[in-house]
């Protein structure tokens, strides 16, 4: 049975009867529009609680883009001061000891520092919300870029002045002065350290390189047996060997000499023994490179012995700010 719509009845007081309640289209109409702006408002309402507390889909999206991003900035950005590190590195090596070498001026430091000046080219990247973070990295990358290659010219300018310097080359002290593959012989670098006999800090004008008494200890390049001298003192018994162009190195504290004063020798060539001797705490070499009478550090010297990550090695070592032998 099916069930009738229920009726709605009115009490007519004029006529004292109940009558049957007749709804107009335009109530019914005005009554529908009331619902569906009141439903409306209140979705609207409960819409705008939601997002203010809540992230819609798409906005978790973004922010995992966004998190993804700021993510990889990063990685790139100690990349680059990865790369910038060895580049200033590799500057370091041209300007105090390639052109050194050659006596040729290093490389004005307003022109390494590669900076562009006036227009701000950078300024299209300010209008995104993470601008700065790509402004810096763009800057960085771009002063990168100009450098390598300021280098590279650089190094075609030493690559000329090789061709027309061979013989310089082969008397320049390139090579460390004992066998030391592994860098285990390393005890102290260039710089100030503490003095093992008196206990104060005192400039180490060369390197110590630990190893038995009776190591043999190479000429690092040509030159011409200088001194050969025998003392109880100081650098006890040493050899001095000058090799041209204003260069001389010095080993110190030997046990043995396998040379002569005035003798002629080559890269390589064996000229003693470490020993023990003078002013030593232990056996060691004391080898030591000077230029025009200045002590200067041999480490930046091992450029025929050493690739790039044992020289970094290297300079590590030698920077250790410990006790010298001597």
């Amino acid at each position: 049975m099916a069930l009738k719509r229920k009726e709605k009845y009115i009490f007519n007081t004029q006529t004292l009867r109940y009558e049957k309640a007749v709804v107009s289209w335009t109530t019914r109409i005005v009554r529908f529009l009331a619902f569906m702006v009141a439903a409306l408002v209140f979705s609207l309402g409960i819409s705008t609680i939601y997002y203010k507390f809540f992230d819609s889909p798409k906005e978790k999206i973004l922010k995992g883009e966004l998190s993804e991003m700021q993510d990889q900035y990063y990685i790139l950005s100690r990349e680059v001061e990865r790369l910038s590190s060895v580049l200033e590195e590799l500057h370091y090596r041209d300007g105090n000891v390639y052109r050194v070498m050659f006596e040729a001026e290093p490389v004005a430091d307003d022109v390494w520092q590669a900076g562009s000046g006036g227009i701000n080219k950078y300024r299209f990247l300010e209008k995104y919300d993470n601008g700065e973070l790509l402004k810096d990295v763009a800057m960085k990358v771009d002063k990168l870029k100009k450098q390598m290659v300021i280098q590279s010219k650089s190094y075609d300018q030493i690559a000329d002045m090789i061709q027309n310097q061979q013989q310089m080359l082969a008397s320049m002290p390139s090579i460390q002065p004992i066998s030391n593959k592994k860098l285990t012989r390393m005890a102290s670098g260039f710089g100030y350290r503490i003095d093992p006999i008196y206990k104060i800090t005192k400039f180490h004008e060369g390197m110590d390189f630990t190893a038995p008494v009776g190591t043999e200890v190479f000429v690092t390049g040509d030159g011409t047996v200088e001194s050969v001298n025998y003392s109880f003192k100081g650098y006890g018994n040493e050899i001095v060997v000058n090799h041209g162009y204003g260069y001389k190195t010095r080993y110190a504290h030997l046990s043995k000499f396998k040379v002569r004063q005035g003798q002629k020798v080559k890269r390589g060539d064996v000229i003693g023994s470490i020993g023990n001797t003078g002013k030593s705490t232990g056996p060691h070499l004391h080898y030591e490179v000077l230029k025009n009478g200045n002590a200067v550090n041999p480490v930046y010297f091992y450029y025929n012995d050493l690739k790039d990550a044992d020289f970094q090695k290297m300079i590590e070592l030698s920077n250790n700010p410990g006790q010298a032998l001597d």
